[in-house]
C-alpha cells in the first residue's frame, strides 16, 4: 500500500528573506526533501537506487506562489507520481497548511541515467525490479488520488 502522508516542514529563521517570508528558492529545496521522504516511505530509497549504479537528476522544476509561508508556519507538502514511463519521472506537489489552504504548488521533472555512463537507461529493460516498484507507486498514487473524488 502506498503511504501517501504528507511530509511535516516547519519554516526555518534562516530561510526567510528582507520581508520575513520564505525566500522563494528554498521551495525547490523543500521539494527534494519531500520526493526523497515520499519515495523512501514508499521503500524506493534515493541511497539503494544509487548503488545500482543509477542517477535521477532534476531536467526541470516549476514552482506557483500562492501564498506566503512565514518564519515558524508549518506546512504541509504532499507529493504525486504525476507522470512515470520508465525513462522519466514527474512529480507534483502541494504545500498547505493544516486547514488545508494551498500555499504553493510545483512539480520536477526526472530522467533516469546510468551512474557509469551518464546514458539514459530504461528501467523497465535494465531494472525491471525498481521500475514495478516506480509503476506500483504511480498506480496506488492516481488510485489515491482518484479515491478523493
Amino acid at each position: 500500500m502506498t503511504d501517501n502522508s504528507p511530509y511535516l516542514r516547519r519554516a526555518q529563521y534562516y530561510e526567510t528573506d528582507q520581508m520575513g517570508i520564505i525566500h522563494h528558492s528554498n521551495y525547490i529545496r523543500w521539494f527534494e526533501e519531500t520526493r526523497l521522504d515520499f519515495l523512501a516511505k514508499n521503500q524506493i530509497s534515493y541511497q539503494k537506487i544509487e548503488e545500482l549504479g543509477i542517477i535521477i537528476p532534476v531536467l526541470a522544476v516549476d514552482c506557483q506562489y500562492k501564498e506566503m509561508v512565514h518564519f515558524d508556519d508549518q506546512v504541509l507538502i504532499y507529493s504525486t507520481v504525476e507522470t512515470y514511463t520508465g525513462t522519466r519521472l514527474e512529480i507534483t506537489y502541494e504545500i498547505k497548511d493544516a486547514s488545508g489552504k494551498l500555499y504553493t504548488t510545483g512539480a520536477s521533472q526526472h530522467c533516469f541515467l546510468s551512474k557509469e555512463t551518464g546514458r539514459l537507461i530504461s528501467l523497465k529493460k535494465s531494472f525491471p525490479e525498481v521500475h514495478h516498484q516506480f509503476e506500483a507507486l504511480k498506480n496506488q498514487t492516481k488510485e489515491c488520488l482518484d479515491g478523493d473524488n
